[in-house]
């Protein structure tokens, strides 16, 4: 695929994986290619571990799943999230931003607005809300044939200082480049983002896979190769939407023209 291509046509995965174990070949390369990322100074601040045992997998998804209850329940999930929500073509249409959530069951769509709001406790408690999207998330990264992870050295992870935002801006350049190397090999992949909102879950994970005191685990990925024909989950989304570039660039100071 072209490198344009594939930019343009890079998608997160919502969707489970086909049931295939990901080649030593495309692995190899995610690996290499992920390695030739740019970063400050040449300090190639990132280590990878990729994560192919099953019973190591399974663990994982159940503490993201148990992290995504457990996110809606208490009321976190709403008060970080709730405005990027987008409930109609019009709005996303008039926003150009966030996710539409378009795919919910029949029962569930008269209350959509409600349930994904700050005063939808009682709705989500009363459809089990929480317990579907946890449900779904342990099984979409059960599922997953690889979970790609991503650790920076605290040598260069320094959070107070420069080459701590340095190494966050190479780490992105890594993030980046697993995404278009996916794309271009038929592959897909999403970010496990929700036990890293619990600190206790992520450090759980961290421990499983031996993570020395040296490093700081940044993000985990699950990949796997996709197939346009595997069903949605029970509750999904999409965000293909992208705002006019008139809109996000401008032309020697802001709000000058680009043209």
């Amino acid at each position: 695929m072209e490198l344009f291509d594939a930019i343009i046509n890079r998608r997160t995965t919502n969707t489970a994986f086909v049931n295939k174990k990901i080649s030593q070949e495309h692995l190899d390369l995610l690996v290499k290619m992920a390695s030739h990322a740019p970063s400050h100074f040449n300090s190639q601040p990132w280590r990878f571990i990729v994560v192919e045992e099953e019973d190591c997998i399974k663990k994982i998804a159940k503490i993201a799943g148990n992290s995504m209850t457990q996110l809606m329940d208490d009321g976190r999930f709403w008060k970080q999230y709730r405005k990027y929500f987008r409930f109609s073509e019009e709005e996303i249409e008039k926003t150009k931003d966030g996710i539409h959530i378009d795919h919910l069951p029949a029962f569930l769509k008269p209350f959509a607005k409600t349930i994904f709001s700050e005063a939808g406790a009682k709705i989500i408690s009363r459809f089990r809300v929480s317990r579907i999207l946890g449900n779904d998330e342990e099984k979409l990264v059960a599922t997953s044939p690889l979970l790609f992870v991503i650790l920076l050295t605290k040598d260069e992870y320094k959070k107070e200082e420069l080459s701590g935002f340095y190494s966050v801006i190479s780490m992105g350049a890594v993030i980046q480049t697993l995404w278009l190397s996916t794309t271009a090999i038929g592959m897909g992949m999403q970010f496990i983002s929700t036990p890293g909102e619990i600190p206790e879950n992520w450090k759980a994970i961290s421990d499983m896979l031996n993570v020395p005191d040296t490093f700081e685990m940044m993000a985990i990925f699950r990949m796997g190769y996709t197939d346009k024909n595997i069903p949605r989950p029970v509750i999904d989304w999409k965000s293909s939407q992208r705002k006019d570039i008139t809109e996000l660039a401008f032309k020697n100071n802001f709000g000058g023209s680009l043209k």
